[in-house]
């Protein structure tokens, strides 16, 4: 199964930091958020990524060219950012038709790749989505999901004032080839998945509920919290910020 890890966005809120590191090799005891991510798929047995490059590309380029895990790592740059649906549609050809696993690659994720993939393998009728859910501590900023006794998602709620939960999306998928069917049918290049995409896949996306670490390392402070967080669980030399 071939992953996309988004990897171009800005930091913008992860400034000054952001300023000469991208986001995605911001570092978390020792190692870049990307590394984190090849590591635990790679272990599983997924050995073929694609990463969407835009800011800061060169320094993404050296982090994969002296990647030490084996595995085969294909970029694509974005000079205009298209969005993940857009992303996603402009390398339908890459996933050859086949299910794939999406990736924000700018979170710190811990959990079981193979009950993920159980997950998905064994999904429900009509489901054609596994989203990763996890409990959010600021429901307030995350988009929560509210799901049917068989863990089917019936609603969004994004980023609202008062959010019926903590139950969020983790922003990490396992997408069948008819998600990409339906990318090619909005007729555009730029396709944002949260507002134009799962809205049209309600009560098609099942979830697996990651209840061992996930993080979005979006602020400074959150980078802060992931950095004690992962000392503490890992028994791992802390770094200050």
């Amino acid at each position: 199964m071939r992953t996309l890890l988004l990897a171009a966005g800005l930091g913008t809120r992860l400034r000054p930091i952001t300023n000469s590191v991208p986001k995605c090799l911001v570092d978390i005891n020792g190692k870049p958020l990307l590394d984190y991510w090849i590591e635990l798929l790679s272990k599983s047995g997924v050995d073929e990524f694609l990463i969407n490059l835009h800011y800061l590309p060169d320094a993404v380029m050296s982090y994969i060219e002296s990647c030490r895990y084996p595995v085969k790592i294909t970029t694509v740059y974005e000079d205009k950012l298209l969005g993940t649906g857009g992303t996603l549609l402009k390398n339908k050809l890459y996933f050859r038709d086949e299910p794939l696993i999406l990736v924000h690659a700018d979170n710190l994720s811990m959990f079981d790749v193979s009950d993920f993939f159980q997950r998905y393998e064994k999904r429900e009728a009509d489901v054609e989505i596994t989203m990763m859910t996890f409990d959010s501590p600021n429901p307030k900023e995350c988009g929560i999901v509210e799901l049917d006794d068989l863990g089917i998602v019936r609603a969004f709620h994004e980023k609202v004032a008062a959010p019926p939960g903590r139950l969020a999306n983790g922003a990490v998928y396992i997408l069948s080839p008819s998600v990409l069917n339906f990318l090619e049918t909005l007729g555009k290049e730029e396709i944002d998945f949260s507002t134009e995409v799962l809205p049209h896949f309600i009560g098609r996306i099942n979830t697996f509920h990651n209840n061992t670490y996930h993080r979005d390392i979006g602020t400074v402070e959150s980078l802060r919290v992931a950095q004690e967080e992962f000392a503490d669980i890992y028994d791992l030399p802390r770094k200050n910020i």
